[in-house]
């Protein structure tokens, strides 16, 4: 049975864990942002050695790297764990937005039409951020009548692993943002105008693998002609 001071631990050691997760999520934290254990301390209210295992819990989720000379330090985004996560990715979401097309009433596309215009206004004042949240949020309306659980899950799971690889790609691609907000109104279109699976699929794909090949662009020493979009160019 675990003793009362061991929970107590615990719950200091989840606590900072969530509060320094989200700072990096969120963008607070940047990439090679120095996390000092007695700063982070003082401002959660606790002693560094929660602080500490919460750290190396984010170590072991990608999130934080140990440099020599430095200490613990937010990680940038590892840009072929963001290739293959995007790859897979725009498979699984753009069959599952195929799939849960002829389930999507007039109410959801106008629910997501509703969020892509926020998209639309978050651009004139641009936080990659919110704009990142809005884009889920656009693309759940989209995917979530996906009859099939299984790739239903596969989605999930992808946009999770991109929620911890960075919060936003949009911050280092952020021209990429006024071109998605214009290819969800494609989508929709092509929703409502009850296109074949395959023509919603290959456009679902395609609007996925543009944010990639955006990224990839500019990404210092990653390929540069392995996206889906490129492929279909070819």
């Amino acid at each position: 049975m675990q003793a009362a001071g061991d929970a107590k631990a615990d719950s200091k050691s989840e606590q900072a864990y969530a509060f320094i997760k989200a700072r990096i999520v969120e963008g607070t934290y940047s990439p090679g942002y120095r996390l000092v254990l007695a700063k982070i301390a003082g401002d959660v209210g606790f002693s560094v050695v929660p602080v500490r295992e919460a750290i190396r819990r984010l170590e072991a989720e990608g999130l934080v790297k140990f440099e020599r000379n430095v200490g613990a330090t937010v990680s940038g985004i590892d840009p072929t764990e963001y290739l293959y996560t995007m790859q897979t990715l725009s498979v699984v979401e753009g069959a599952a937005t195929a799939l849960s097309a002829p389930l999507i009433d007039a109410t959801a596309i106008a629910r997501a039409r509703a969020v892509n215009e926020e998209m639309r206004q978050c651009l004139e004042h641009f936080d990659p951020v919110r704009f990142t949240a809005l884009n889920r949020d656009f693309h759940s309306v989209l995917f979530e009548h996906c009859p099939n659980p299984h790739i239903l899950d596969l989605v999930h799971r992808g946009w999770n692993r991109l929620a911890t690889l960075r919060s936003s790609t949009f911050r280092f691609v952020p021209g990429r943002a006024r071109e998605s907000v214009r290819e969800h109104e494609e989508l929709l279109q092509l929703i409502e105008r009850n296109a074949d699976a395959e023509t919603i699929e290959r456009a679902a794909r395609r609007h996925r693998s543009a944010t990639l090949d955006a990224y990839l662009a500019q990404a210092p020493g990653t390929p540069k002609k392995i996206s889906n979009s490129q492929e279909e160019k070819q």
